[in-house]
């Protein structure tokens, strides 16, 4: 009985009624046009005493409301309504304008059978109620039973008398029942006629899709601007710390590494945030390269007292720009990780070259004690290695990590044709000549 009553009376039940209620509210003006035009075609009758007349009415409107639902605003509005009085799922209805024949079709298929579906439950919810309580009280006020209300004459039985309350709280039970019925049924229509169209589905996994790659561009971007920062400043303040007696000169070195690092990572995270804010560019400060950062990525990380050894072997300036950012951050998180992972002491051998109209870029240390990488030392495991590898074919490279040998070994591949703004070597300068080693 408790669930029963739930179904009949219960929140949703409640909101569903008066969502019938509001189709029927709706519906009144076109049935006041049907009654203008019935009224004369039944030799100007009374169209409110005659519930055939009334009917005719309610049948010419529901036309009239089907042309008026082309309207823009008709399936914005009944899709706000329905999510919100019948319970469906926000996911499952369109909230833009019908604009295909079909989308038109469906949307006033659901506000004609809205209309004439509550026009009736509000016709009921109106005529039935009053009913029923007179019903209900006939047999406690002998004034209802005066011969001049009308009522039949099987009434007046002592039997059917007591019947009648009965009769009446069926007649509540049943009401009830039929907005429960009707609401229940155009909750379940409303996604097959309010729902988005295939072409609607595309076009928001399309957006989804987009919105997507943007989150995993800005993550890729925070954990190897800021990581690379935290990991960078952590082990410099601790050779400063350690050293700050002994050598001073070393130590003054490490703080001005600590704040070259924080002042640019700030400016980063500028850039990164940018995307973030309504209204601002993409990005509010140039993304580092390996053409002009490369330099100073290397100081800061040898400040914090890890043996970086770089070979490259070409040109950074002859680097499309995309590939030169991209292999920068590539470079950031291969000594973020032997930052974090390899400890101070250990060397780190960095190799930038061309082979094959391919970049390629190779991070090698031991791997010792306290040797590894971020990806497979560290407790619960980290996103270093997805980073670079999602980086890599996003450009149409591999990238490699692995022990070989007691080393381990970072190597990443990346196409220089068909990127963009790509852009073969300076005028004057051969890329195979072009090498610096520091160490």
């Amino acid at each position: 009985m408790t669930a029963l009553a739930r179904l009949l009376f219960g929140r949703r039940a409640r909101l569903r009624w008066i969502h019938l209620i509001l189709g029927g509210a709706l519906a009144m003006p076109y049935v006041l046009v049907g009654s203008v035009v019935v009224g004369p075609l039944a030799g100007d009758a009374d169209v409110f005493r005659s519930l055939s007349l009334q009917l005719a009415s309610f049948a010419f409107g529901l036309p009239l409301a089907a042309i008026t639902s082309l309207f823009p605003l008709t399936r914005p509005l009944e899709s706000g309504v329905v999510r919100w009085l019948c319970g469906v799922e926000a996911d499952r209805l369109a909230y833009g304008p019908a604009r295909t024949k079909g989308e038109k079709g469906r949307t006033a298929a659901w506000f004609t059978l809205h209309l004439g579906t509550g026009g009736i439950i509000a016709g009921m919810s109106l005529a039935v109620p009053p009913f029923a309580a007179a019903l209900i009280a006939l047999p406690f006020v002998p004034a209802l039973r005066d011969e001049r209300a009308g009522l039949p004459g099987v009434l007046h039985h002592p039997w059917a008398l007591a019947l009648t309350p009965v009769a009446g709280a069926a007649m509540l039970v049943a009401l009830a029942g039929c907005a429960a019925g009707c609401g229940a049924l155009l909750a379940r229509w409303a996604p097959a006629l309010l729902g988005p169209s295939p072409e609607d589905r595309v076009a928001a996994a399309e957006a989804r899709a987009a919105d997507l790659a943007v989150r995993n561009r800005l993550a890729r971007e925070l954990h190897d601007s800021v990581g690379h920062a935290l990991s960078a400043v952590t082990l410099q303040a601790s050779a400063a710390r350690r050293l700050l007696d002994t050598d001073p000169e070393f130590a003054r070195e490490a703080l001005a590494a600590i704040e070259d690092t924080t002042r640019r990572t700030v400016g980063e995270l500028d850039a990164v945030l940018g995307v973030l804010r309504d209204g601002d560019a993409p990005g509010t400060a140039p993304a580092p390269t390996l053409a002009a950062d490369l330099d100073g990525l290397l100081r800061r990380t040898r400040a914090g007292g890890l043996r970086v050894t770089a070979t490259v072997t070409t040109d950074p300036e002859a680097l499309p720009p995309l590939v030169s950012r991209e292999a920068y951050r590539i470079v950031q998180e291969g000594l973020s990780n032997a930052l974090r992972h390899a400890g101070g002491q250990v060397a780190v051998a960095l190799r930038v070259d061309v082979l094959d109209d391919h970049l390629r870029i190779t991070v090698e240390n031991p791997v010792g004690e306290a040797g590894g990488t971020a990806d497979t030392r560290r407790p619960g495991g980290g996103h270093g290695l997805r980073g670079i590898a999602d980086r890599a074919r996003l450009l149409g490279g591999a990238a490699e990590a692995g022990d070989v040998e007691g080393t381990w070994r970072l190597h990443v591949r990346l196409p220089l044709k068909g990127t963009e703004g790509n852009r073969t070597t300076p005028p004057g300068r051969d890329p195979e000549t072009y090498s610096t080693d520091t160490a």
